[in-house]
């Protein structure tokens, strides 16, 4: 089964008025819907955009795999376990919150920053906070604490890859176009695939795609 979610679709939320705009993907706090809570292990998927000096003062987590994914500009981290990093594009920043953390994420850059930032459920609540930032990531991402792993795709015009085979598969489109499944996608666009295989993902312009392969819990 595949279901497309369009940029378009996608609930409108952050702060304008702050420099903050943000795009969610699923039900995240005012944006409710019972029906669109999750997929697989995703709980957020959230594009995000950030006019220089804006960001997020503290705020705390818990019980949640936090994987960014710098598009453009640069993100300011720091957070209360004593991890602070600056990530650029093409860069992968993971946070484990485990039993809580908080931290602060900002754009003290003099350009624009965009990202997408998603939350994954854990296999197990509770351990220890944990930080890394991968530079220039060019490989899949392994993220066994949620049973997933993250691969970036990054398609020439006219090139293509079969999407893994997985109980749940997730595909967002950073930049181009692909197609998949008959279905034309673009920038913001996703995809959602429940139990597929065998299924190719073309590249009908020079792309960008994060796929997230998921394990049922």
């Amino acid at each position: 089964m595949i279901r497309i979610q369009r940029a378009g679709e996608r609930y409108p939320g952050g702060d304008p008025a702050a420099g903050i705009e943000t795009r969610h993907a699923l039900s995240f706090g005012p944006y409710y819907d019972p029906d669109n809570l999750r997929f697989g292990a995703l709980l957020a998927c959230n594009e995000e955009r950030l006019a220089p000096g804006a960001g997020f003062d503290e705020h705390p987590h818990s019980h949640t795999e936090i994987v960014t994914w710098v598009v453009e500009g640069e993100l300011t981290h720091a957070d209360t376990a004593g991890h602070a990093s600056v990530v650029r594009p093409g860069d992968l920043q993971h946070l484990s919150s485990a039993g809580g953390v908080r931290h602060v994420e900002r754009n003290d850059g003099p350009e624009p920053l965009v990202f997408v930032q998603m939350w994954l459920a854990p296999l197990t609540p509770g351990g220890e906070v944990s930080y890394e930032v991968v530079r220039d990531l060019n490989t899949a991402y392994d993220l066994p604490a949620a049973g997933a792993v993250l691969r970036v795709e990054r398609l020439e015009a006219g090139a293509s890859t079969e999407l893994p085979a997985a109980d749940f598969t997730y595909v967002h489109v950073v930049r181009g176009g692909v197609s998949l499944g008959g279905e034309e996608l673009g920038p913001g666009d996703a995809a959602r695939l429940t139990d597929e295989t065998d299924l190719p993902l073309l590249a009908t312009t020079d792309a960008e795609v994060l796929v997230w392969e998921m394990a049922a819990p």
